[in-house]
């Protein structure tokens, strides 16, 4: 209905009123009152709306033309053809077809001939610049759209690059368990091979969306069971979760890397410590662990630090904090996001 009314009906309405503007123009400066005289006069004169259709064509013809170019060009020469062409109609076809058809004078008077050039010329170019206008905001409108998209699609590529990077990672280190268990206990290999499925499985099919924090933190809870039973005896583990952290959606895997760099690196005093707290609306994790004095010359952390600050850019941006901390025997990395 809209492409009907657009197409069929807007050209003779618009060109009616710039037919009714120039008579009562006509009217205030000549006298002529154009309502008194006979109807089939008026209604031949009404044939003139039907040009409406051929300015309508030309003027979008002329606009889809300009849209189109890809290089840059002049406003200013763009405005001066497409008042050319409103004045070829306009001088060319109109004003020979009221000079010798339509006027009861038999000829057109100088008022007229003005009338006839500037009104239709300022409606037209009216018209001409609102669509244009209305063109270009749709324009960039939809290379703001596809720029996002193509933005979206950029980071999604990234996350997913980053995901496959980190599984990996998790699974050498799990494997690595795994290998060392076999010479002692196949039985305690065996249930940390159970353990490292059921890690898998949520690694698989629970990432693609936020999840409740209660399940990631219960997760987390088995990652540390698994981390388990290859310390020793001597480790000094404490634990903190609140209560409070239950429904609460965050993406998963992004607290893990924190807890795995304890376990890789716990050392000298041979503690870890892992809390974490709900405090106004936002998630304080915290992992500390203790270190021997000489890993305070070693490299910075590896691919799960470097892995975790960049996921948390793309999945948390502006809404997340990651401090990382070291003494001469203690490392502690405190993440904030929030829920």
């Amino acid at each position: 209905m809209e492409r009907f009314w657009r197409k069929y009906i807007f050209p003779l309405v618009y060109a009616f009123i710039v037919y009714l503007s120039l008579r009562l123009i006509n009217a205030v400066l000549t006298g002529f009152r154009f309502w008194e005289r006979p109807w089939y006069d008026t209604g031949a004169e009404m044939i003139l709306l039907s040009v409406g259709y051929l300015y309508m064509y030309l003027l979008n013809r002329l606009l889809q033309h300009y849209q189109q170019q890809t290089k840059p060009h002049s406003t200013a020469r763009e405005y001066m053809v497409v008042t050319a062409n409103i004045l070829l109609i306009s001088d060319g076809l109109i004003l020979p077809m009221q000079h010798f058809f339509f006027f009861d004078t038999g000829g057109c008077d100088w008022y007229d001939v003005v009338n006839l050039t500037i009104i239709p010329t300022l409606f037209y170019l009216l018209y001409y610049t609102i669509r244009r206008a209305n063109a270009s905001l749709r324009k960039s409108y939809e290379q703001q759209l596809l720029l996002e998209k193509i933005s979206n699609d950029q980071l999604q590529t990234e996350l997913r690059f980053l995901k496959a990077q980190f599984h990996p990672h998790f699974l050498f280190n799990a494997l690595n368990t795994v290998y060392f268990q076999m010479d002692e206990s196949v039985g305690v290999a065996k249930h940390t091979v159970e353990k490292l499925s059921e890690l898998l499985r949520y690694q698989l099919y629970d990432h693609q969306q936020t999840v409740a924090i209660s399940a990631e933190l219960q997760y987390l809870q088995s990652f540390i069971d698994l981390q388990k039973t290859r310390m020793n005896d001597h480790l000094q583990l404490q634990v903190e979760m609140d209560a409070l952290l239950n429904k609460q959606s965050v993406y998963p895997l992004l607290l893990l890397p924190l807890v795995e760099n304890a376990f890789k690196y716990a050392g000298g005093d041979y503690w870890i410590h892992i809390s974490a707290q709900h405090q106004n609306g936002w998630l304080h994790f915290r992992v500390s662990n203790a270190i021997p004095p000489m890993e305070m010359k070693h490299k910075k952390g590896g691919i799960g630090l470097e892995n975790l600050r960049r996921r948390l850019a793309l999945l948390y941006p502006g809404k997340h904090a990651l401090e990382i901390s070291k003494t001469q025997d203690t490392f502690t990395a405190g993440l904030k996001i929030a829920l």
